[in-house]
Formats: C-alpha cells, sequence, structure tokens
C-alpha cells in the first residue's frame, strides 16, 4: 500500500511536470522523500482514517438519519385513534434506522402492558446506540498516532543530522545542520497534516452520534407517554405477523 503510495506521487509529480505546474509536486516528492520512513506510518494512518470517516459519515448522516419530528407526527395519528397495528406498520414501513428498530420494539410489546414497553425501549436502544457509536473513537486515537509518528521522525532525523555534523568539517556544519533540520521537519508537518482532519472529523461525527443518541431517548420517552395516556383507545392489542418478520 505504501509502495503504491509512493509511486502515485512520483507519478502525480511526472504528470504536474509536463503540464507546467511542476513545482508543487515536486515540492511534495521532495518532502515525502526527505521525511523518512516515518512518512510510510503516517500515510497508513491517515488512510485508515479516511476509511473510518466515510463509512462513519456515510452511516450517520445517511443510512441512521430520519425526520424525527415528521415520523413522530405520522406515528401520533395511529396512537390517537387507538389502532396499534397500524402503527407498528407504519414504523416498520419507514427507512430502517437505530430510532425506529427501537420505536418498533416498544410498540411490538404494548399487549404485555407499560413496564415491558419500557423494558423493549430500553433494550432495543442498548442495542442500537453501540451501532451509531461504532469506530468513531478511533479517529482520536489515530490522529494522535499520526501526531507523535511525526514528532517520533523528527527526533530521529535531528538525532541523525547531529551525528553527521559531528564526523563533518567546521566549515560544513551550519549547511549540513540546516538542511537536515529541514528534512527532520517534513514528519512532523506531514503528522500534523494527517491529525488535523482526523481530529476534527472525530468532533463532528462525535457530535453528530450524540445528535441521534438523545433523538432517540426523546422519541422513546414521547411513544412511551403517548402509549400510556392513549392506552384505553387500542382497539387491536395483537401484533401482525407481517409487523414481527
Amino acid at each position: 500500500m505504501m509502495n503504491t503510495l509512493a509511486s502515485l506521487i512520483s507519478f502525480a509529480a511526472e504528470t504536474a511536470g509536463e503540464g507546467g505546474e511542476q513545482s508543487l509536486f515536486d515540492s511534495i516528492r521532495q518532502s515525502w522523500n526527505d521525511g523518512g520512513l516515518y512518512m510510510y506510518p503516517i500515510a497508513l494512518v491517515l488512510v485508515i482514517g479516511v476509511a473510518i470517516t466515510v463509512e462513519r459519515t456515510i452511516v450517520l448522516f445517511f443510512s441512521a438519519a430520519i425526520n424525527k419530528d415528521g415520523f413522530l407526527r405520522g406515528l401520533k395519528k395511529h396512537i390517537y385513534a387507538g389502532d396499534l397495528d397500524k402503527a407498528i406498520n407504519y414504523v416498520a414501513g419507514q427507512k430502517a434506522t437505530p430510532l425506529t428498530n427501537v420505536i418498533k420494539s416498544g410498540l411490538m410489546n404494548v399487549p404485555k402492558g407499560e413496564e415491558e414497553v419500557q423494558a423493549a425501549l430500553d433494550e432495543a436502544a442498548l442495542r442500537e446506540n453501540p451501532k451509531l457509536e461504532a469506530r468513531s473513537g478511533y479517529l482520536a486515537m489515530l490522529g494522535n498516532a499520526a501526531m507523535l509518528a511525526g514528532l517520533l521522525g523528527t527526533v530521529s532525523g535531528l538525532i541523525d543530522s547531529f551525528k553527521a555534523v559531528a564526523h563533518a568539517s567546521p566549515a560544513d556544519r551550519s549547511t549540513i545542520l540546516a538542511g537536515s533540520i529541514g528534512e527532520a521537519m517534513n514528519c512532523t508537518r506531514f503528522g500534523l497534516i494527517a491529525a488535523i482532519p482526523l481530529l476534527v472529523f472525530f468532533s463532528i461525527l462525535n457530535g453528530r452520534t450524540q445528535a441521534l443518541i438523545n433523538d432517540i431517548n426523546e422519541t422513546s420517552v414521547a411513544v412511551l407517554n403517548l402509549v400510556v395516556q392513549n392506552k384505553d383507545k387500542f382497539k387491536n392489542l395483537t401484533v401482525p405477523a407481517q409487523a414481527e418478520e
């Protein structure tokens, strides 16, 4: 994977050179080469972090997203009418999300009583919440790992630089030291380039996760209160076979 990444950088540099923008890609390639071996683990961390970010973004902002207020308005009509079967079928007909799965579990236990509804809602929430929280926490760890790998590469580069200066002539020492320090700093720069976006996306995804969990909790309480307040209206307390499936 790392060899492929290095090849792509070299290819991009050659292609850009043909188009008259050689200086930018030459700078990127030179920075990569100057950074040494520690650039590879940083790049690996970045690739993993980007993959997690893309997957979590799709789940949290698309797959698990639902208009909570619109969903609740539609559900209230059936509960107010006292038709449990239609309420369950309405939920089952919505896009499958953690929120709809939790509410469906609660409604299917209405015939068993209020305590069973509460228990079913809590159990379903414990089952669905980890699906929302999965893998996002790794982004913070990967961001810190990228920064530390960059720092380690810089320290190692500086150590090698001072060793080289110790055996150089006095006239060449300042030139060698200045060039070596500049090269060593490439690791820190690349580590920061990788770490900062990962930490930013970690905060964004973490906030989105918490918002979805809050929606589940709020909607669960609202549905439980609706069931309790309208329990005398229910004309049918059996769960349709298609809803159970």
